[in-house]
């Protein structure tokens, strides 16, 4: 029975991992919290790799404050960038195939157009450059590393724009949302099913290496997101349009992230659903779960610097 670590298991992309594992129940999972397995921690992780002989890690650890990166650059470079290539030399030690998760923070949205994964690099923030760092040493310390790039990524769990929308909406009658910054949503369930899709071709012998884009169907803003969010939960709250140069962050954003998904397509010949068929499930999910969303959460995710 292979066996496969997911890191970050309190994060949205494990949880939703999580969720789907009863159906892969020819794999043995591990979810590991960073303080049941702190990833910067060479022999901690080796004696883990020894121990449970690993097939496939999925690397879902990351810093995610954007904001607070830019005065917290040696904790996002740890966890960002040392840790995954720490994660990615051990892999190769154990011939353990890592998937590692990226972001579209690695562009700086000067190209207008959907950015192919070959296309320059040029992170405008600290964050962005940590997970560059970290694809860089991920590939360097284990040249087999597979890197999946993702964008705006929501749940139904953790902390994010969706659920921060929905929060506010029900506390307050008017907010301002960005609208000059344009990229794609990434509904984490979809991104799980196909992380497990990429680890089941791979069982069955295929080889998948180097940087893969993977987001929803559909081009978007932050504004649009949030009228979508508000269309499905029937709010009255009005919602108005503002510039990134009305809203200042101590991070920059790229103003177009939006990810060209063609070789992921073709790779696991998969269709890839809309933002809005995902947002409206995911949306229901919430209903269905009768959420709670207490004004006093914290709220680190790195969306939420569009409100």
């Amino acid at each position: 029975m292979p066996k496969i670590l997911v890191t970050g298991a309190n994060g949205q992309l494990a949880n939703e991992i999580k969720v789907i594992a009863p159906d892969y129940s020819e794999y043995q999972f591990f979810f590991t919290t960073k303080e049941e397995l702190p990833i910067e921690n060479t022999e901690v992780v080796r004696s883990f790799f020894h121990k449970n002989k690993i097939d496939y890690c999925i690397n879902c650890a990351a810093y995610t404050a954007v904001d607070k990166a830019e005065s917290e650059k040696e904790k996002a470079f740890s966890i960002n960038a040392d840790a995954a290539g720490n994660l990615a030399d051990i892999c190769n030690a154990y011939q353990t195939k890592l998937i590692h998760i990226s972001t579209d923070y690695v562009y700086d949205g000067s190209l207008k157009m959907p950015l192919k994964e070959e296309n320059n690099t040029q992170p405008l923030n600290v964050y962005g450059e940590s997970k560059l760092k970290g694809e860089e040493l991920a590939l360097a310390n284990n040249p087999s590393t597979l890197i999946i790039r993702t964008s705006w990524v929501y749940s139904s769990f953790g902390n994010n724009f969706v659920k921060t929308m929905m929060r506010l909406f029900k506390e307050k009658s008017e907010i301002n949302v960005i609208n000059d910054q344009i990229g794609s949503p990434t509904y984490a369930a979809d991104l799980a099913e196909v992380i497990m899709k990429f680890v089941d071709e791979m069982c069955q012998g295929k080889a998948f290496t180097g940087i893969f884009n993977y987001c929803n169907d559909g081009i978007t803003n932050w504004f649009e997101f949030a009228n979508a969010i508000r269309s499905f939960t029937d709010s009255s709250c009005v919602i108005n349009p503002i510039e990134t140069s009305q809203y200042k962050t101590a991070a920059k954003r790229p103003l177009y992230s939006v990810l060209d998904t063609s070789k992921v397509r073709n790779e696991l010949q998969i269709s890839i659903p809309l933002w809005k068929v995902s947002l409206k499930k995911c949306i229901n999910i919430l209903n269905a779960a009768r959420i709670n969303f207490d004004s006093t959460s914290p709220g680190n995710e790195r969306n939420m610097h569009n409100l």
